[in-house]
């Protein structure tokens, strides 16, 4: 396991030829304004290089030792020289060609930040608006993989209802100790691969609503702790009109009032989607 042990040409099932020995992943770096309109940092790759002249996204070959998002994040800053802490992942989208696969790590930027080319792979790095990506020239595996990913690049936020949750999951003796059972919910939850329709990885923002003896449970690194000092409830319903409407926002309860008030805002899913996945 060596730094660019995973460049050389492989071919996938399809018969194609790709660059990148273990795959491939690149980084798709979004920019919403206040009115949610997405702007995409998107590179003009140099002439020489496979593809040259097109646009897509800065990236390459991953190495043996990698995982996509590191190789995503290894490649901005090699070719754009950006930097990771600027950066929230928010989702990854596995484009699998049969042994061969590409990844690309959608990230959210809090500004249109400077980029440029950093080495000699791009002649170019621009803010382009959603609107105006399918103008470009693209690379033919961007312009693939653009129809779907398109779609899910809006910031998601995840409510729990904690205390909500915690009963369904019926742990024994949760009720004796409701601040413990919420802290193990909230630390298996943050460990947890959730599944998302499109993408293959996914971070939301995760806020969870703790109330009564559970108000004084610990943050959880990855996990927004919100305690409600009055009604758990009220305090979802703030939360979820408390983000914008551009924004998508999944609330995980059974309360049958409170799905009736968040309904209309917000996807509603069960305690069982979430604890079947943990």
């Amino acid at each position: 396991m060596a730094a660019s042990d995973g460049d050389g040409w492989a071919t996938c099932a399809q018969g194609h030829t790709h660059w990148g020995v273990h795959g491939a992943s690149g980084l798709l770096v979004v920019h919403h304004d206040a009115a949610g309109v997405p702007y995409i940092l998107m590179q003009k790759r140099a002439l020489w290089s496979h593809h040259g002249g097109t646009w897509g996204l800065p990236g390459g070959a991953r190495d043996s030792h990698e995982d996509p998002i590191a190789t995503a994040m290894r490649e901005a800053r090699e070719e754009a020289a950006l930097d990771k802490h600027d950066l929230r992942v928010s989702g990854v989208y596995l484009d699998d060609h049969g042994g061969w696969t590409f990844d690309t790590v959608i990230a959210e930027s809090g500004g249109l930040i400077d980029a440029r080319p950093a080495n000699a792979e791009s002649t170019a790095l621009r803010w382009i608006p959603l609107g105006e990506v399918t103008g470009k020239r693209l690379h033919p595996g961007f312009a693939h993989t653009w129809v779907t990913i398109q779609d899910v690049l809006a910031p998601q936020t995840l409510v729990l209802d904690v205390a909500n949750i915690v009963g369904a999951r019926a742990e024994h003796g949760w009720w004796r100790d409701r601040a413990g059972a919420a802290s193990r919910l909230l630390t298996e939850v943050a460990a947890a691969r959730l599944r998302h329709p499109v993408l293959d990885q996914w971070f939301p923002r995760i806020v969870a609503v703790v109330e009564g003896a559970a108000r004084g449970v610990e943050p959880v690194p990855g996990i927004e702790v919100v305690a409600a000092q009055a009604s758990g409830d009220d305090m979802i319903v703030d939360v979820v009109r408390g983000v914008p409407g551009w924004q998508g926002v999944t609330v995980v309860t059974a309360d049958r009032g409170l799905r009736d008030r968040v309904s209309d805002r917000a996807r509603i899913e069960g305690p069982k989607w979430l604890l079947n996945q943990l």
